[in-house]
């Protein structure tokens, strides 16, 4: 990974260029991956199994990185740095005049490549259909601790302060104002900028918004039946989302496994797998670009640190009262809108859709594409 020295508030051009040395590395490390003694039933019951990671292992071998690192490279990339911690992002302008600036913000575990299959979808929304009005110039970053926005220079990464580090970085681009999409922790970075709500914020658009039962009656007597079903789909996850505890808890434990191991690395990222509950449509081979990125930046320690982080944090609930928009897929976590406006004061589209999941960006990027024009066109009305 290449890029110039200069001073701090910068913007420096950035090229993800992985050594041969470490590419060979990585073959061989999967040449003599051992795996661990089967369960009883190799299914997804107790984590991931030894069947799916047999063939993720020989997937792994042929996939061609290099290709991969074109087609990534293929639009422009930079490098910052905000309070202290360097920040790899990819910025791309639209062609149509008036573009709306937006800023992708990403999953865990995932980065910036999450977004990769939206860019020409939302930069050039004429060649795809849409109306010259609905382009969009992107912006996006990794998270501090996540792809190549690496080393972690110093404790306390939370999502808030992400969320102001990506205020800044868009100031930093000249943009006066700006809008923001988001899933899973992007998606809590979104929510974090509505409640910081800056000047010229246009409002955010997200996948999930993770708003809980309060414990008030009052609340259940308004649910329907479809979020009954929402709040089986969160205890579900939670008997299966354990990586959540090791994360908040033992991070730099958990990560001298998944830095050393690649196949732990893929292993430990079953969540692009819904854990294996056969709805995920998230094809191996992204799942294997995702997990190489991870595994070339050495980003397991500041992706699980995140977690650390964000569990120590005390603070009195908010309402976020920016402009709001919801995408709920199928097979992702369903936001129940009783307890979601409750939270956000002013949600003003929602939409559903019956394919795609938790990376939908991943999945079914025109869906996801889509709703955020529609989203911010409605915001210009």
């Amino acid at each position: 990974m290449t890029n110039t020295t200069a001073t701090s508030t910068d913007i420096r051009p950035f090229r993800i260029e992985v050594a041969q040395a470490e590419l060979d590395d990585l073959m061989a490390r999967l040449a003599r991956t051992r795996l661990p003694q089967p369960a009883p039933s190799d299914d997804w019951q107790t984590g991931t199994p030894n069947g799916y990671l047999r063939e993720a292992v020989d997937a792994w071998r042929e996939f061609d990185w290099r290709a991969a690192e074109a087609r990534i490279n293929a639009f422009p990339h930079f490098v910052t740095e905000i309070d202290g911690q360097p920040i790899q992002f990819i910025h791309v302008r639209s062609e149509h005049p008036g573009a709306t600036p937006l800023l992708l913000a990403h999953t865990y575990p995932g980065s910036s490549v999450d977004y990769l299959d939206l860019i020409e979808l939302l930069v050039d929304p004429v060649a795809h259909g849409g109306n010259a009005e609905d382009a969009f110039d992107v912006v996006i970053p990794d998270a501090p601790g996540y792809g190549f926005s690496n080393p972690v220079t110093e404790p306390g990464w939370t999502t808030a302060r992400v969320a102001r580090a990506y205020d800044e970085l868009m100031r930093r681009l000249g943009y006066a104002e700006y809008g923001i999409h988001g899933s899973d922790n992007g998606a809590m970075v979104a929510r974090e900028l509505g409640l910081l709500n800056p000047e010229g914020f246009l409002g955010l658009h997200v996948l999930q918004l993770f708003s809980f039962p309060s414990g008030d009656p009052a609340e259940f007597e308004r649910l329907e039946p479809q979020d009954y079903a929402g709040l089986e789909h969160m205890q579900w996850f939670q008997s299966v989302g354990g990586y959540n505890t090791m994360n908040a808890s033992r991070p730099q434990t958990v990560a001298v496994g998944l830095s050393d191991s690649p196949i732990g690395l893929l292993a430990y990222s079953e969540l692009f797998n819904n854990f294996g509950n056969g709805t995920s449509l998230v094809p191996l081979e992204k799942i294997i670009l995702e997990v190489s990125v991870n595994w070339f930046a050495n980003a397991a320690a500041g992706m699980s640190r995140s977690y650390f982080d964000n569990a120590r944090v005390e603070a009195e609930p908010l309402v976020n009262a920016a402009p709001t928009g919801v995408a709920v897929f199928k097979d992702d976590f369903q936001t129940i809108r009783v307890f979601a406006e409750r939270d956000n004061s002013n949600i003003v589209h929602w939409s559903r859709f019956e394919e795609g999941g938790h990376f939908a960006a991943l999945e079914r990027p025109e869906l996801v594409a889509g709703d955020i024009r529609a989203f911010f066109a409605a915001l210009r009305a």
